[in-house]
Order: C-alpha cells, then sequence, then structure tokens
C-alpha cells in the first residue's frame, strides 16, 4: 500500500463541499489519509484496532478501507479516480474506481457506528456515491441532482450518518450511473451485528460480480454496451486469476455475493449445499431458509449464503451461465462443429502458413493450443489444473477444503490430492452387462447383477393433479 495526504491544512479545509448543511463542524478537520491499494492480490482481513470489535471479511482480490477515529465518528476517505485494473496477469484494462483499485475499499462498520466519509473527485466529470441498501438522512442518499449537487471535478464532499443495521450492502455511483459502473465504480458496504457472536462463522469472503465488454487487443471498456459484453467478473477479476476460498474441514463459511452487472448470475457451488442466509434487506430467519447449491442473484442484490465445509477437495464455485465462464470472443462467430476444414485449410495455409482449424470438433482445443492473441487480450479459455486444461474463464473459483488448513490461515494449499480409489478414472476391465428391459410398474425387477428392486408404484394424478394437496 502506498499512502498518501490529500488536501490537508486549513487553506485546503476551507475548499471543502459538504453534501448537506447538516453536517457537524467536527467535519470540516483535516481530513483522513486516503489509502491507496493497486494490488490484485486478497489481502487479509483488516481486524479492528480501534472502535468497536467485529468479526472481519475477506474480499477476494480485494481489501479493507482503513479508518480513524475522530471523537466516536469513524472516518473514510474515498477517492474517485482513473484506474488500471489487472484482471488477469498480463491483461490491464482502464476503469475507473476508487482508491487506487475496481472495486474500490470494502467499508466494513459495526451497526448503530456514526460514520463519515469523505468523497474526493479526481475524475473528468463530476459524481456522486450511493449509499446502496442502507437507512439514512434522504441528503446523504447521494443520487446526485435529486438529493445533493454533484461532486464536480478536484472536490471533495463529506456524507455522514449513524448505520441503523447490520448485513451486506454496497455503494456504487449516481451519476452518470450507466458509464460509471460500466467503467468500474462500485465497492462493498458491510455493517456487523453489534454483537460479534450474531450469526459468527469461521471464514467470511466478500465479492461483487460486474460485467465489461473490452474488444481484443484494446484496454478500455465499451460504456454503452447494454448485454453482450465479453468479460464476466468477480471483482473485476477473471478466472483463474481470481483468488480461491480456502477452509478448513468442518469451518461454517460465509460468501456475500452483490451484483451490480446487468444480468441475473446464477452461482453455483459443487460438492456442497448451503442455505442463503441474508439480504441486502436483512438476515433470513432459521424458518424462512432451504437447502440449495445454485443462488440466482439479481441486478442490485446482494446474497449471503452459508454452508459447512465438511468435504475435503477442490470444488468448482462459478456462474452457471455457461458463457459467463469463458473470456472474450466474438458474438458473431459460427458454430463449425462437423465441418470438414481440410480443402479450407490448405488454402488459407498458402497465405498464412500458422493458420490453425479451431473448433470442428468442438471448442475445448481453444484451451490446449496455444493461439496467437493481440497485446491484452484475454484468451477465451485459460488455467491450467492438476490434470490438464480447466477451460473455464469469467465467473469462476475454486473452494479449497482442507483438513490441515490452521484456522485463519488464507494461503492457497495448492492442488487435492485424492485418496486412493476416489477419483474417476479408465475402466480397462470387461465391458460392463447392457441393461435389460424395465418390468412393468409395480412388479420386481431384476437388474443384472442379481439384485432385486421392486419399482415404486405410481399414482396417477387426479383432477387436482396442478395444485398443492
Amino acid at each position: 500500500m502506498q499512502r498518501r495526504n490529500l488536501l490537508t491544512g486549513l487553506a485546503q479545509t476551507a475548499a471543502l463541499v459538504v453534501a448537506t448543511a447538516s453536517v457537524s463542524r467536527s467535519a470540516l478537520a483535516a481530513l483522513p489519509e486516503a489509502v491507496q491499494q493497486t494490488s490484485p492480490d486478497t489481502a487479509a482481513p483488516l481486524h479492528p484496532a480501534t472502535g468497536r470489535p467485529y468479526n472481519p471479511v475477506v474480499t477476494l482480490n480485494g481489501w479493507t478501507c482503513p479508518w480513524r477515529m475522530n471523537q466516536n465518528v469513524k472516518e473514510f476517505h474515498l477517492v474517485a479516480e482513473p484506474v488500471v485494473r489487472e484482471m488477469a496477469p498480463g491483461f490491464k484494462v482502464n476503469m475507473w474506481g476508487y482508491n487506487g483499485q475496481s472495486p474500490g475499499p470494502t467499508i466494513e462498520v459495526v451497526e448503530g457506528d456514526a460514520v463519515r466519509i469523505f468523497v474526493t473527485n479526481r475524475l473528468p466529470e463530476h459524481h456522486a456515491v450511493h449509499w446502496h441498501g442502507q437507512r439514512l438522512p434522504n441528503g446523504m442518499d447521494g443520487v446526485g441532482g435529486l438529493t445533493q449537487r454533484h461532486i464536480p471535478p478536484g472536490k471533495t464532499f463529506v456524507y455522514e450518518f449513524t448505520v441503523r443495521r447490520a448485513g451486506t450492502f454496497m455503494y456504487h455511483p449516481h451519476a452518470d450511473d450507466m458509464l460509471q459502473v460500466a467503467m468500474g465504480m462500485m465497492g462493498l458496504f458491510i455493517v456487523h451485528p453489534k454483537n460479534p457472536a450474531f450469526m459468527r462463522v469461521d471464514r467470511d469472503y466478500a465479492f461483487l460480480l460486474s460485467a465489461y465488454d473490452v474488444d481484443p487487443g484494446s484496454a478500455t471498456p465499451k460504456v454503452n454496451t447494454m448485454l453482450d459484453f465479453n468479460l464476466w467478473a468477480w471483482n473485476s477479476r477473471v478466472f483463474p486469476a481470481i483468488s480461491p476460498l480456502v477452509a478448513r474441514v468442518g469451518e461454517r463459511v460465509r460468501m456475500r455475493i452483490g451484483n451490480l452487472s446487468m444480468t441475473n448470475h446464477p452461482i453455483h457451488l459443487h460438492g456442497h449445499e448451503f442455505e442463503v442466509t441474508g439480504t441486502d434487506g436483512g438476515w433470513v430467519p432459521k424458518t424462512a431458509r432451504w437447502p440449495e447449491v445454485t443462488a440466482d442473484i439479481a441486478p442490485g442484490q446482494m446474497r449471503s449464503i452459508e454452508l459447512i465445509a465438511d468435504e475435503p477437495g477442490d470444488w468448482a464455485l462459478h456462474c452457471h451461465k455457461l458463457h459467463h465462464t469463458m473470456g472474450p470472443m466474438g458474438h458473431s462467430v459460427p458454430t463449425m462443429i462437423g465441418v470438414e476444414q481440410r480443402d479450407l485449410l490448405d488454402k488459407i495455409q498458402q497465405v498464412v502458413p500458422d493458420y490453425m482449424v479451431m473448433g470442428d470438433k468442438g471448442m475445448a482445443d481453444m484451451g490446449a493450443m496455444p493461439m496467437p492473441l493481440p497485446d491484452n487480450t484475454l484468451p477465451m479459455m485459460a488455467g491450467q489444473g492438476p490434470y490438464g486444461p480447466l477451460e473455464m474463464g469469467g465467473m469462476a473459483s475454486v473452494l479449497k477444503v482442507r483438513a490441515n488448513q490452521k484456522p485463519g490461515d488464507y494461503t492457497d494449499p495448492g492442488w487435492y490430492a485424492q485418496p486412493p480409489g476416489t477419483q474417476a478414472r479408465e475402466w480397462t476391465g470387461a465391458p460392463p452387462p447392457a441393461p435389460s428391459a424395465p418390468s412393468a410398474p409395480g412388479t420386481p425387477h431384476t437388474a443384472n447383477h442379481g439384485d432385486t428392486q421392486p419399482y415404486p408404484q405410481v399414482r396417477k394424478p387426479g383432477p387436482h393433479a396442478g395444485g398443492s394437496h
């Protein structure tokens, strides 16, 4: 991290622009430091050194914003500015963000805290910050033109309110909204419960879903794209550059997921079931929860899911819109499966000797074969696992559950070594016998292996078959 002081001293204070006239005089003291972070790595949880205690979250490929205490008020400083985000090693995108990064730093507070957030605008246009899901005075809601004047370039506004309920929230612009969010401006806002023992978990992860449209070889998102995005990201990172989520066997794990893209994302976890325990509207009562393996998260929604990590291994965690687990590729590329391209290949190679046939047997060879790409272009399929190409990109990561992962240790334990006899393998014995035809319902059925299992009786639907009984 690099620390820098912005607009300190009486001369700068005189130029400070406040969001509403109700901000107290203490807010006009010298500004807190605006801490910068440019590393794309997942930072360790920030345990509170001042203020009330809480159990911190881990922001996937992100970090938590430090604060200072000023007469029992938590003060933060966000700087809205152009940033360069490394979405994957060697692939950098020009974005807008906060404090050197997209998303901006996670803000962590405790229910009942008085907070003061300074926002300095270093963008080339005006700005305003909306505190998504918060109950607060109307003048602090952050909607430019409606609840406040816009923050002009070079000016600083201050927002001051008391957080009134625990939960998972976010912040994002409400000025030139589509462009600024499309450029990567967003961040998490976590409000912890007053009682640290309430709904305590052993590991608490948080990340935001977003999408970008970056042409191959370019570095700036196309902000007018509505739906045809080609980069699907978690905290502005794409697989395999998204950090794994690690856990010790038996630990309770929470994942807080917010969606600031323009479409819904069914987030699916392998190997475990979970419950939705929270939304941006509050915690879900235990009596209202149900087991799931996929949680669909709509635009503007937050969901908290919880599970017991009791199955050791490396478990895929990904969006189940499967084109969201791929890198950029043109939507107009035709399907070539089954098309014989040999005659065409010979002709093209006379002009382009290095040309390769791709896609006639499927798309998997794009993850295994090196292809020449323009500079600063993300491959469509990327990532190597212990047994070959993973053939994924975009919105995906891995939940790594280990028996020997120490509590509080978030380092990557490497790939999982399955115990002997527990991995799918090639069958080299005699071909399995063909199944016999099923018997009529209600009569015993004898399988080829000699076991006898009766088929269940099937009740014919009555006149109210479509209703509940």
